[in-house]
């Protein structure tokens, strides 16, 4: 369970900000983006998980948190104090890309549905004890520094059928992604 949601939270946010590359006529504006996910699983396994993650992050020593902090930075990756909010990095290369870089073992595919907007699905294998996840979507841009997207993900949790659906928000914040690197 653990290392199910992360994957899955990490990835789609990554999937959704990199996909407003490919999908606008104007290009993503490179820099720091933060992104606000809600997310609601069926079984409720999730919202206990990132209860736990979140009362397991406030017993670290300062030393420990930073050490954490450094580690997600490392992967493109800063989470807000509740959890729900994600900074990400997109580098100016990754910007101009025309096609979106999957991860391993994963596929996409993005159709514009609009001027606008997109839809999206996505397919893991699954790997290193992570089950296979698939997922779906839709975004819609407002302009290269925001966009609003909905998206269903379904994977396994301890064996079982699970389905969650995010809600997601993303903003441009700044051209200097300080610490945080860029998205891989």
């Amino acid at each position: 369970m653990h290392t199910t949601i992360p994957r899955a939270f990490v990835f789609a946010v990554s999937f959704a900000v990199l996909c407003t590359a490919h999908a606008q006529p104007q290009k993503l504006r490179p820099g720091l983006w933060e992104n606000s996910v809600t997310m609601k699983s069926q079984s409720g396994q999730l919202e206990a998980a990132m209860a736990q993650m979140q009362k397991s992050m406030a017993s670290l020593t300062p030393a420990q948190r930073k050490q954490m902090e450094q580690a997600m930075a490392q992967q493109g990756v800063s989470m807000g104090p509740s959890g729900n909010t994600v900074k990400v990095c997109i580098s100016p290369e990754q910007a101009d890309l025309d096609r979106i870089p999957a991860q391993e073992g994963c596929t996409q595919n993005v159709q514009r549905t609009g001027p606008n907007a997109v839809a999206m699905t996505f397919s893991c294998k699954g790997a290193q004890g992570q089950p296979p996840t698939t997922g779906e979507g839709t975004m819609t841009f407002q302009g290269p520094t925001a966009y609003t997207g909905n998206f269903k993900v379904k994977t396994t949790s301890n064996g079982k059928p699970e389905q969650i659906d995010m809600v997601q928000n993303g903003k441009w914040l700044a051209a200097d992604c300080g610490t945080i690197k860029p998205v891989r």
